[in-house]
């Protein structure tokens, strides 16, 4: 399969529902066409997702997009996620255009217009890839159904009709109704949309597949259109996810057999789920390790027997110093630092940490007094920072990501990484620093002595082997379950023809 002169070919993984299991669909085939030796780039044009990541080129995408990128084998760029959005509110967000911020924009003035125009950068965006990459697997956004959004839609269909690219429709069958999902998708499109609409696939399946068969043969004779795979139900499939309370490698040390803790104690770590948190996946590294339970909290008591505190990013670092205040975490994380009781201040976090706050920039708040933790002074800038950082801390080689609009000026304390530590409480911008296996097992041994647990890091966690693992699980489930070969004649080929109309299609 190669590109040649002509466009690559490519594929729109659509799901009924938002959650329904596409970006884990996008990324197992990802992985199988690389293992088949294909050339292959994934590409989601529009995204609202706090986790992000940061690229070589220092642009910032969705985390999702740069674990797909991995999936495929192929370093993530811009290009692959155009258009990121970043809930600041209910009603607006950040948008993020080819990896740099350009303002803020209510949801009502982002589809009343500015989503349309945007239309021709993704598609271009679409074609460079394909004109690199031997294929293009495209993520969708919530449901290709949602007809009030349709006249401006960048994401589902309207991408699919401008590459005209097959579309496959993704359903979870845990969440029941999943042949009322398919057939309701396709019948609320207009009758060009149907027409690359190829079939389905099942996904999160538990049980006897033999007694899924009637109601798909059903679904065939009723919308003409195949079913592509049964993907089966699987523990601890962990992915960086775009939104949502969840670890991702929490499911794997939890729901699956994992070595016991290699010391007498095991480590408590609890991350306190602020508004708007953001690049929650910071704590997968931490969940990944044998012996140390991760868990989110929101209420005071629940720190009393956390041996490490976690106060993670967040995209409104003043709101969620304010809900820090109201619930009672601010006073317990002051009585902890007092104690000597490790806490850790992650982006976000570690500007809550600090003395002082000078923000026109994100909340507007003015002056606002941190926790008075960390010798830390922040001022916001309008320009986001966004680098890849090395360096070296607690005698271990370290890098990490940095994604924030708070510029920090610290004061004292002993140095760590860009930020600094008193005592046991550490603060630093670096997303991703947890990652680097040598660094968070030194980290987690200091947090342990300073906790008084008697936990030992095991000494052979390879984060990268384990996210490795993850990947090829993903591809193993579409290389297994999934009609392979016609998948490829979808991705080669575009739709079959013929496809019937299913009324009433959109109004």
């Amino acid at each position: 399969m190669s590109g040649g002169s002509r466009p690559a070919g490519g594929l729109l993984v659509a799901g009924t529902t938002s959650d329904a299991g596409k970006s884990v669909v996008t990324a197992g085939i990802c992985r199988w066409l690389a293992r088949q030796g294909v050339k292959v780039a994934p590409f989601k044009a529009q995204n609202m997702s706090l986790n992000s990541f940061v690229t070589r080129e220092g642009a910032e995408i969705g985390r999702a997009q740069a674990m797909q990128a991995q999936a495929a084998g192929v370093e993530p760029t811009a290009l692959m996620n155009p258009v990121l959005l970043k809930p600041g509110s209910d009603r607006s967000s950040q948008v993020v255009l080819l990896g740099r911020p350009v303002g803020e924009m209510s949801a009502r003035g982002y589809h009343g217009g500015r989503q349309e125009q945007l239309l021709g950068v993704v598609t271009d965006c679409l074609e460079q890839l394909r004109g690199t990459y031997d294929a293009v697997i495209c993520e969708g956004a919530g449901s290709p159904a949602e007809i009030n959004l349709r006249r401006t839609d960048i994401v589902n269909m309207g991408i699919a009709r401008a590459a005209r690219f097959p579309v496959v429709v993704v359903g979870d069958i845990d969440r029941g109704g999943v042949f009322a999902s398919f057939f309701g998708t396709t019948a609320l499109l207009s009758e060009a949309d149907q027409s690359l609409i190829a079939g389905y696939l099942v996904n999160k399946f538990r049980g006897d597949v033999s007694l899924l068969e009637p109601g798909m043969e059903m679904l065939r004779s009723m919308t003409g259109r195949a079913t592509y795979g049964v993907l089966p139900y699987r523990h601890g499939l962990g992915i960086d996810e775009e939104d949502g309370l969840r670890v991702s490698l929490r499911g794997a040390v939890r729901e699956s057999v994992v070595a016991p803790p290699v010391g007498e104690d095991v480590l408590r770590v609890a991350v306190c789920a602020v508004p708007l948190m953001s690049n929650f996946t910071d704590v997968d590294a931490l969940a990944a390790e044998p012996g140390v339970v991760v868990r989110f909290v929101d209420r005071a008591e629940e720190l009393a027997d956390a041996d490490l505190v976690v106060v993670p990013g967040t995209r409104g670092t003043v709101r969620a110093l304010e809900w820090l205040r109201e619930r009672g975490l601010a006073d317990a994380l002051v009585r902890r630092a007092a104690e000597g009781r490790p806490v850790l201040g992650i982006c976000g976090g570690f500007q809550a940490l600090g003395e002082h706050i000078e923000d026109h920039v994100e909340s507007r708040a003015g002056s606002v007094a941190g926790l008075g933790l960390l010798p830390v002074r922040v001022r916001f800038a309008r320009e986001k920072t966004l680098a890849r950082p090395t360096g070296t801390a607690l005698g271990e080689p370290v890098d990490g990501y940095e994604i924030h609009h708070g510029v920090a000026e610290v004061l004292g304390g002993e140095p760590f990484l860009d930020g600094c530590r008193v005592g046991a409480v550490w603060g630093t911008h670096w997303h991703g620093s947890l990652e680097s296996d040598g660094f968070r097992r030194a980290f987690l041994r200091e947090v342990a002595a300073a906790a008084g647990r008697r936990f030992v890091p095991a000494p052979d966690t390879s984060f990268a082997g384990l996210r490795e693992e993850q990947l090829d699980l993903l591809g193993d489930l579409i290389e297994e379950h999934a009609d392979t070969a016609a998948l490829l004649r979808l991705i080669e080929g575009g739709a079959p023809a013929g496809l019937p109309f299913l009324p009433p299609g959109a109004p």
